[in-house]
């Protein structure tokens, strides 16, 4: 049976391989770049541009994560319940206590990031501690560790980095083509020039499009995985599909939502209107329907 700590060989490897294909995607468009501008120097950019974003990607993915949600360190003064609950449950899942932030923000959700179970973080909104009850708390909270235990939150958090670099290179180099950005080919052969053109900007152009298929690759999956550790830590199931009931009702988007971040949330933090009419397939997360079916049958 799945225990908390089964998936954290494969998320290693799976982070491994992330970074490793991010290195050969970025040096791959700039040799594009520099062959289509003839300037060596853009190849150059790009190896080291990919080495520190990999290195960057590891060691501060966390704060960039913090900011980009407007997180704030919760005191223990003004959040004693929500400390307890954290480092009680952390004793129950044998991990060592994360850091707790707050995202002063009305829409109910929560977020696990870090790049280690000892360097960890979970963040949740205001709206959500107003919303949940104590069990439906600690339902959220112990789905939160499980990602933590299960080693979700290096894989996850650093696809945040790495995808929003592959975004804005794509808009760089869109906005250099609509702007009057071109090559200095000297003559070079024609044919080849053009294949290489296409390719360089069809990959380019769909850099944005690989990006939501690695979010949709890392996430959904975890969601239910993270559902089930988590109704084991707390041996109440029906605490986490309460919660998930309440969260899903919730309509409006966070006020801080993301495309890069939206996978990290135990919800879509685009709300319940964003997500009408928006194909499964394109989600970053499984149906609440689906998650709470799977909570309460098994």
């Amino acid at each position: 049976m799945a225990t908390l700590y089964t998936h954290q060989d494969s998320n290693i490897r799976k982070t491994w391989l992330l970074m490793t294909v991010f290195f050969v995607v970025i040096v791959t468009i700039g040799w594009f770049l520099s062959y289509y501008y003839n300037s060596p120097g853009i190849l150059y950019f790009a190896v080291l541009f990919s080495i520190f974003s990999n290195i960057g990607s590891y060691w501060f993915s966390d704060k960039i994560v913090l900011v980009m949600t407007r997180a704030k360190f919760a005191s223990e003064t003004e959040f004693h319940d929500l400390h307890n609950i954290v480092e009680n449950l952390a004793i129950t899942a044998g991990l060592p206590k994360p850091r707790v932030f707050v995202i002063d923000d009305p829409a109910p959700n929560a977020l696990a990031t870090g790049r280690n179970k000892e360097h960890a973080v979970i963040a949740v909104t205001t709206g959500l501690l107003g919303m949940l009850d104590q069990t439906e708390l600690e339902g959220v909270i112990a789905h939160e560790l499980s990602h933590i235990g299960n080693r979700d939150i290096l894989l996850q958090t650093i696809v945040v980095t790495l995808v929003g670099f592959l975004t804005l290179l794509s808009d760089f180099f869109i906005r250099t083509r609509i702007f009057g950005g071109h090559g200095n080919n000297n003559g070079k052969g024609g044919q080849l020039q053009l294949v290489v053109m296409i390719v360089g900007t069809a990959l380019m152009v769909l850099s944005p499009i690989i990006a939501t298929i690695i979010q949709l690759a890392v996430s959904r999956r975890r969601e239910f995985l993270a559902d089930a550790s988590g109704a084991l830590l707390t041996r109440y199931p029906e605490g986490l599909a309460n919660a998930l009931r309440k969260i899903s009702s919730y309509s409006l988007p966070m006020k801080a939502a993301s495309n890069a971040t939206a996978h990290l949330f135990i919800s879509n933090p685009f709300g319940a209107k964003a997500l009408r009419g928006l194909p499964k397939l394109f989600s970053t997360h499984p149906p609440v329907e689906e998650r709470i079916k799977a909570l309460i049958e098994n």
